[in-house]
């Protein structure tokens, strides 16, 4: 990079903490403290690790941090343009700007990650989870650089990332897989006469990657051509690379995992194995560890073929081995992620270690720090992922401010992992993942109570979250008896994901009155900041001389748009009815309300995105189901479909342009049955 580069780079470092734009190397707001414990570490390791550069964002890099910091290693963080603010950036020693919001200009631009190593004089790069921590190029950059990447050697990334090549691995090493087509002809013909042959349902699969992204099932014949191409889009935007693999759908299974460790010895070990089978988008929501009902011998052949399919490709580093297990127990190699999972807190909790602090450990050349007899299983821990989604409306990602966020105490059979303070934003440019509660306690039934507990302990004012939903899954009766499989959601869902009432009108009444009394304190303390109480600009009564003034304010309940006519009457009071029906407020207060019809659903954008596909254009004639447009936001995509039969009036985004959430996307010519319903 050209020096007037790299001095830009170093002008914007840390400018999160305001600390002077000095053209200096190093910051050295703890350098003395840090100095001195890094000492004793730099002499055990013989690599010398006393600085890592962490190249992710959110409540992983903090976690990485932590440990970094209670060994006695500087750490460094890097930041978008949208995270300038974050608690990634407040908690490392040193913090630099690397670009725009968009990942791609960011977190995923391998180059200004290597630039800012070589600026800050880190040793070793942390890559986290997702971004360029399963990227084989970056890490073959990394030794290139003679930087410590701390994971797996290039060519085990290769191997296990690309799951065509993985699969005849594991096969050439005894370890068992699922029938399917790894092979090199990407062509639509080839594909979908594999799928014919292995028999539907399949699983298409994004060759690289994982996360759940880049992957459909499909049932039928008939629908294999629209989901190869969603899939391939997902996997391009994802993983810059839409090269597909074909799978047998092994109905009902659950997700089981093993967590591996190797290093540079030759020596791997399992440290147990991690239920993940709950999952919606096929990606997953809660997580345990050890897994319900499974027996010692089988424990032990699953983590015995995880540390089998780990030597293969000669593991270094954190690794897991994912596994699809039937009702009869048979596992089947699924894939590996050579990386950190986002799930290991549990494994850390049954086992009693840090997994972090191991991988800096064999990163510097050291050995793993316990045999595989030394490592043993206590109790049982849960893991629940608390996302900014709305579980009603089929888990849409939300975006937006955590205006109130309160969480249960942190103690040692408690952990609060997370990224997030109370005012700080959910982004759209990142994953919708607010943090991860993880409980232990002796057995499966002790934590899953402390599970429950915590849960309800946890307040998020702002946007919409899954925490109820969580509540309800963690109580559901099936998942007590942990009878759990990937179809778990779908199979309970109307016990999970009741209908939705409509909100009681008294309720929408008070919400009305909330509104107009917030306005009223806030024109008060205006008026009391200047001293000016006959100012126009200090009054909310709605006063007027000769006649009521009536207001119209819509609220929204759930999908539908309540309009409501507020009157504000000469008395001070407020008055409202229904129809014919006065409704009282227990305020004496009084409003007027009316219900208005909600916009069709399906042509409302469910959540702040860019337009990736527009199907459609004014006058085509479409039908109830038919996709109209593809939205991708925090890294999924979503189809809007037709809400009902009809003819396109207007399409209101082109493709690459952005919409908010609940924007009309696309309008309808009134049909006229329309018109009659009207009338």
């Amino acid at each position: 990079m050209a020096a007037a580069s790299a001095v830009s780079v170093l002008l914007v470092a840390a400018e999160r903490n305001r600390w002077q734009r000095v053209p200096s190397l190093l910051l050295t707001s703890r350098k003395w403290t840090w100095k001195q414990r890094t000492m004793k570490y730099a002499t055990t390791t013989g690599r010398n690790i006393t600085k890592v550069l962490i190249a992710n964002r959110g409540e992983i890099a903090c976690r990485v941090m932590r440990t970094a910091r209670r060994m006695g290693v500087q750490s460094v963080a890097v930041y978008s343009e949208a995270d300038r603010n974050s608690m990634h950036v407040d908690m490392a020693d040193e913090a630099y700007s690397i670009g725009p919001a968009p990942s791609q200009q960011s977190y995923l631009s391998m180059e200004k990650i290597i630039q800012v190593a070589r600026i800050s004089a880190a040793q070793a790069i942390h890559p986290g989870y997702g971004f360029l921590s399963e990227n084989m190029e970056f890490a073959e950059l990394c030794k290139q650089e003679g930087i410590i990447f701390i994971g797996p050697p290039s060519s085990a990334i290769r191997d296990m990332g690309i799951k065509s090549t993985s699969k005849s691995i594991m096969a050439a090493a005894g370890v068992p897989i699922v029938e399917g087509y790894h092979g090199e002809d990407q062509s639509d013909q080839c594909l979908k006469e594999h799928a014919g042959r292995i028999g539907y349902p399949v699983m298409i699969k994004a060759v690289r990657g994982g996360g759940g992204k880049g992957m459909r099932i499909v049932r039928s014949e008939n629908e294999f051509q629209e989901q190869l191409e969603s899939a391939r889009r997902e996997a391009k935007k994802s993983f810059n690379d839409d090269a597909m693999l074909i799978e047998k759908f092994v109905d009902t299974p659950r997700h089981v995992e093993v967590q591996v460790f190797g290093d540079h010895h030759g020596n791997a070990v399992y440290l147990f194995e991690r239920d993940c089978s709950v999952q919606r988008r096929h990606q997953k929501i809660i997580e345990e560890a050890p897994g319900p009902g499974i027996k010692p011998e089988v424990r032990k052949k699953l983590g015995e073929a995880a540390v089998k399919a780990a030597k293969a490709v000669n593991y270094v580093g954190a690794g897991t081995v994912e596994f699809i297990m039937d009702s009869q127990h048979n596992f089947y190699f699924m894939e590996m992620n050579t990386r950190l999972q986002v799930e290991h807190p549990i494994t850390e909790m049954i086992t009693g270690t840090d997994l972090v602090e191991w991988q800096l450990r064999i990163a510097a050349g050291e050995r793993i720090p316990l045999s595989q007899d030394e490592i043993t299983l206590q109790g049982h821990a849960f893991e629940a992922r608390i996302y900014a989604e709305d579980p009603d409306n089929n888990f849409m990602p939300g975006a937006g401010p955590l205006v109130h966020l309160s969480t249960p105490p942190a103690d040692l059979s408690t952990r609060i992992e997370t990224g997030v303070r109370q005012g700080d934003e959910v982004s759209v440019h990142y994953d919708p993942m607010i943090a991860k509660l993880v409980v232990w306690a002796a057995d499966r039934q002790a934590a899953l109570t402390k599970l429950r507990y915590s849960l309800r302990q946890y307040h998020i004012v702002g946007l919409h979250t899954n925490i109820d939903f969580l509540l309800s899954l963690a109580g559901h009766p099936e998942f007590e008896a942990g009878n759990v499989h990937t179809d778990f959601i779908p199979q309970h869902r109307e016990a999970l994901l009741p209908s939705r009432k409509a909100t009681d009108k008294e309720l929408l009444c008070q919400a009305a009155l909330g509104l107009i009394l917030k306005e009223k304190a806030m024109s008060d303390a205006f008026r009391i900041q200047t001293q000016d109480q006959y100012s126009p600009f200090a009054f909310s009564s709605g006063r007027r001389l000769n006649n009521c003034y009536t207001r119209n304010m819509t609220l929204r309940d759930g999908k539908n748009n309540v309009a409501i006519a507020v009157t504000y009457n000469r008395d001070g009071s407020y008055s409202m009815q229904e129809g014919s029906v006065q409704i009282d407020i227990p305020v004496p207060k009084y409003l007027t309300l009316a219900s208005s019809e909600g916009t069709q659903e399906g042509t409302l954008a469910p959540m702040t995105g860019t337009i990736e596909k527009v199907f459609v254009k004014a006058g085509d004639r479409v039908k109830a189901g038919d996709s109209l447009m593809v939205m991708i936001a925090m890294k999924m995509e979503h189809t809007i479909k037709a809400p009902k039969d009809g003819t396109i009036k207007k399409v209101f985004y082109q493709e690459g342009s952005q919409a908010n959430r609940h924007a009309p996307l696309v309008q309808f010519e009134e049909e006229e049955s329309d018109k009659r319903e009207a009338k």
